[in-house]
């Protein structure tokens, strides 16, 4: 009995060792590359998902490549703008296996191992990713960086790279179909920094003798705009001023041959005037007792009503030489 379950437990084992060398599964998310004597052909690829069977080892070998996408990362590339700026560009690419017989052929040789294989596959699209990103050379820095939003052509540029990178003679060959390139990082080197900066000054300092050009500009305008409207007023002034002084003239041609008729009258009015303006303010006036109406201040007069006489109307209060008063009018 002992003996017995020991040659089933050798069977089983054997069974299991068999089984495991005559058949292989393929996952959802994997094809499988069948190999016999390292040779695959049309029938060799397994896309679907099960469990199948093959020649034990070292007859069949299979081959699984994962179906879901891969990222490749490129390290950092000194790249020149077409306004010959030096950028430094890091980038990415993320791909899929899409002809597993073709990756297979152009990469088996790497190992035996999926993993040996893509290794192999992803240095060639390193090179490729690299030498598309020459197309850096047809874009300026203005057009790849700029405040703007929206106004960035970076997009512009991954989407010809990725055409690079597709187009005749590129991973198409080697069963691999890119999928997107995305420009993860961009630096400036130490020289571009300054001869950006230097730019940046040199675009300052013109739009700022640009402005003040135009100010000053526009100040001349003002200027010579407002002494073209002083002229025009000042010229229209002084016609309107000749006008009025013509037609006083006309109307004080009347007036001028009243007085000629009567030049003693028109002499008494202008004194009248003169007298008229002089007095509007307060003033003082200083008259002789000899002035007409004014001898009723001689010291005669006020001597006799301090004596309580009235002046003879027959005295000479007049007399020359006799004292002066003085007087206060407004």
């Amino acid at each position: 009995m002992k003996k017995l379950m020991t040659v089933i437990l050798a069977l089983v084992f054997v069974g299991a060792i068999l089984s495991f060398t005559v058949t292989y599964t393929v996952r959802f998310n994997e094809t499988a590359v069948v190999t016999t004597f390292g040779k695959a052909g049309e029938g060799s690829i397994k896309n679907d998902a099960g469990l199948y069977l093959k020649w034990f080892y070292p007859i069949q070998r299979v081959t699984k490549y994962d179906k879901r996408l891969r990222v490749v990362e490129t390290r950092s590339e000194t790249q020149l703008t077409r306004d010959e700026f030096q950028i430094i560009v890091e980038s990415f690419i993320t791909y899929r296996v899409s002809d597993p017989l073709v990756f297979y052929q152009r990469f088996g040789n790497a190992g035996e191992r999926a993993e040996d294989h893509y290794a192999r596959a992803e240095d060639v699209i390193r090179d490729r990713l690299r030498s598309a990103l020459g197309e850096v050379s047809k874009f300026s820095m203005g057009e790849l960086f700029t405040p703007e939003r929206g106004a960035s052509r970076l997009g512009d540029l991954e989407d010809q790279v990725l055409t690079q990178v597709s187009g005749e003679g590129g991973l198409g060959e080697y069963g691999i179909t890119p999928l997107g390139i995305g420009i993860s990082r961009v630096r400036l080197p130490e020289a571009t920094t300054s001869a950006v900066i230097q730019r940046m000054g040199a675009g300052r300092d013109k739009l700022s003798k640009e402005l003040e050009a135009g100010g000053q500009a526009e100040v001349r305008r003002t200027v010579s705009k407002a002494r073209s409207d002083a002229d025009r007023i000042r010229e229209f002034t002084n016609r309107r001023a000749q006008e009025i002084i013509a037609r006083g003239d006309m109307e004080s041609v009347p007036y001028l041959e009243a007085q000629a008729a009567n030049q003693e009258l028109a002499v008494f009015l202008q004194q009248i005037e003169l007298l008229r303006n002089a007095m509007a303010k307060r003033m003082t006036l200083i008259l002789s007792t000899e002035d007409f109406g004014m001898n009723i201040f001689s010291q005669d007069v006020m001597r006799e009503l301090e004596a309580g006489r009235l002046p003879s109307p027959g005295g000479d209060p007049t007399r020359p030489g006799a004292p002066s008063s003085q007087g206060t009018g407004e």
